[in-house]
């Protein structure tokens, strides 16, 4: 029998799960590794951490799910979008990757769109405007800034490609991954030569750009002993985390939206058409669906905000969960259902690493807004979770007014597994929130992407129909969205009365 692995090579760590023909979980691993903060607002990762952890992953699943290793016969790899890795002539890492949070290149991004001939025609080329997440800001970056590294550049891949490298040889990326390096044309799934030009940069220091269950290679006999599969094992090309974690949801059909709260939060929709917002506060990408695109908005610390209350102003909390082996979410959460929806007037703004949807502004900065004497924690704790909230219903704002159909709305990530952020967001949102029997999210999509490109299944849709199913409901509480209605406005007007604020205050 053949089985399937999916890599996810995220933020915190580097999940590896296996599934059988049907699409069943046997095992899955997850090996964590750090994350730089050398300066303020700047993001970076060893790739040698990416790959020891992908290692060790691939080697707990395979014993946990008792597998042989020639039972193995293809890996789907997803991975943290817009990261660069930067390799020199010898395919040696030239320096740190820069990551997707990082917002160190406002220059840049202004750099791009002047080349550009501006924001709008940008926007023609790519379908998006310049953000300091993407990567070509981060190539401009190290040109203008690091031209020593610069001088030694030979290849730029993005996360999940640097993995595939090591495993195949191969210098690939998929579309889907490749629409979050701003140098991909969109509508026509290919680079863009026009934009490239414009920014005087070389297209063969890029990948070649395949579709999502394509296979991109076979593991060399060195990365298939170090990892303990065999060599006729397939790698296809994968997805970026947000289209591999909508792949695992089932948003692979028209009308189906997910929403997901992890270290970031993202609104991503399926698309049959190109639907660019004129105003690039949302994301147009491909699909890894074969000739799909989606839309999506993204939150760039939205579980991110309520693991920093809880790491920094909840220490006794996370001591007291460890000796009572409790989880210390659960313990913050009763705190938080003690306050009333709205929290009494106290508002959070989850920008603690700048904010990208629908304000692209590496300057905005996290507050609470409307504190009085009478808030408790349990207050500011609701407050984390109703403003990341209501930056997810920006999102979904925008998508609804492009004229996308929206008629079931999947939750994922962290968010989802806590039924009191899940009803915040039903109500929040006003409309029912379901779940799905898998919350595997990335690791989980391009696994069935992985049985695709194995012949599987048909297509992904096949695929995602004989294995994914709702599970359960939340319905909005006619009350409670009342409330969240009268305060998402004041909410939205809290950014445009602290813009000018934000930009000061980066300015210090």
């Amino acid at each position: 029998m053949s089985y399937f692995l999916g890599i996810d090579v995220g933020t915190s760590g580097t999940k590896t799960l296996a599934i059988n023909p049907e699409g069943k979980i046997l095992a899955d691993a997850l090996v964590t590794y750090p994350c730089y903060v050398p300066k303020p607002l700047w993001s970076e990762q060893d790739p040698d951490d990416w790959w020891q952890a992908t290692v060790k992953s691939v080697r707990m699943v395979l014993k946990k799910a008792g597998l042989k290793k020639s039972d193995v016969k293809a890996i789907g790899l997803s991975g943290q979008m817009h990261g660069s890795v930067f390799l020199d002539k010898a395919d040696r890492v030239i320096r740190r990757a820069i990551l997707w949070n990082d917002q160190r290149t406002s220059a840049e991004c202004e750099e791009i769109e002047r080349r550009a001939g501006g924001r709008k025609k940008l926007i023609q080329m790519v379908a998006n405007p310049a953000l300091t997440g993407f990567t070509a800001p981060k190539i401009l970056w190290l040109r203008n800034h690091e031209p020593r590294h610069f001088d030694k550049l030979r290849k730029v891949l993005l996360p999940k490609d640097e993995i595939r490298r090591r495993m195949t040889g191969e210098y690939a990326t998929e579309v889907s991954d490749a629409s979050g390096m701003l140098l991909l044309d969109v509508a026509k799934r290919r680079w863009s030569t026009e934009l490239l030009s414009a920014l005087e940069l070389d297209s063969d220091m890029l990948a070649r750009c395949c579709e999502s269950e394509e296979v991109t290679g076979r593991l060399t006999p060195e990365a298939a002993k170090q990892l303990g599969l065999a060599t006729d094992c397939v790698v296809v090309g994968g997805a970026g985390d947000c289209a591999a974690g909508a792949v695992g949801n089932g948003i692979v059909n028209r009308g189906v939206l997910s929403t997901s709260i992890g270290t970031s939060g993202v609104m991503f929709v399926y698309s049959d058409e190109v639907k660019i917002d004129p105003e690039g506060r949302i994301h147009t990408f491909c699909h890894a669906v074969r000739g799909k695109w989606h839309m999506m908005g993204v939150n760039l610390s939205a579980g991110g905000s309520l693991q920093w209350f809880r790491n920094e102003l909840c220490k006794a909390d996370m001591a007291k969960a460890k000796r009572s082996k409790t989880e210390v979410y659960d313990l913050l959460t009763e705190e938080a259902k003690a306050a009333p929806p709205g929290s009494q007037g106290l508002f959070f703004l989850p920008y603690l690493s700048g904010e990208r949807t629908p304000h692209a502004d590496p300057d905005a900065r996290g507050c609470f807004i409307g504190l009085t004497l009478a808030h408790t924690r349990g207050h500011l704790l609701r407050a984390v979770m109703e403003g990341v909230t209501y930056s997810m219903r920006d999102s979904l704002a925008i998508i609804e007014a492009l004229g996308v159909p929206v008629r079931q709305i999947r939750a994922s990530g962290g968010g989802s597994r806590s039924p009191f952020w899940r009803q915040i967001q039903a109500d929040v949102f006003g409309r029912k929130v379901v779940t799905i029997n898998t919350e595997e999210g990335p690791a989980y999509g391009v696994a069935l992407l992985a049985a695709v490109g194995a012949g599987a299944f048909k297509n992904i849709q096949e695929a995602c129909a004989a294995t994914i199913r709702v599970e359960k409901e939340t319905a909005a509480d006619r009350r409670t969205k009342q409330v969240y209605d009268r305060a998402f406005p004041v909410y939205q007007q809290l950014y445009r009365s602290l813009k000018t604020d934000f930009k000061a205050i980066a300015a210090l």
